[in-house]
């Protein structure tokens, strides 16, 4: 009996420090990118379309051909259409490089009331986001596309 609550208690203990030990806290770049996110969602929810275009950086680039100025014209037309606006991300992964680039792969559920026939609006999207950091998490590139299908 004492043999079979010796093992248990060893085996939970190697079961529970293996658990630990797989919930490293994150590093401070991933932390900053995750507010990064965090701001971004608070900003488009508030429809503060200088806000959001001062986090994509002067060199923007994307591979459908769009410019800073080509999302900055995308958010104005998206805002101008909805009244409300309500974003739920969900970040899937975080991947920083020598804390100065990073990549951020995320599904954003977006809603948003309106003037249309039903009145409402809502779509999902996955997004892979390149970001730099000079000084601030700026991003560079992006790639986007309605959840199922491809990401361009």
């Amino acid at each position: 009996m004492m043999n079979r609550l010796t093992r248990m208690l060893c085996t939970g203990s190697v079961a529970l420090t293996i658990l630990t030990a797989c919930g490293e806290p994150p590093s401070a770049p991933e932390e900053e990118l995750r507010a990064w996110v965090a701001a971004g969602v608070e900003a488009a929810e508030k429809k503060e379309r200088r806000g959001l275009v001062g986090m994509i950086s002067e060199s923007y680039a994307d591979s459908r051909g769009n410019e800073r100025s080509d999302i900055e014209n995308l958010l104005r037309i998206y805002f101008l259409r909805q009244n409300n606006i309500t974003l739920l991300p969900n970040i899937d992964e975080v991947v920083v490089y020598g804390d100065t680039a990073a990549t951020i792969v995320m599904t954003v559920g977006m809603a948003g009331t309106n003037d249309g026939v039903l009145g409402f609006s809502a779509d999902a999207y996955r997004f892979e986001l390149e970001l730099e950091k000079d000084g601030e998490w700026q991003l560079i590139a992006a790639r986007w596309g309605e959840v199922g299908d491809e990401i361009k």
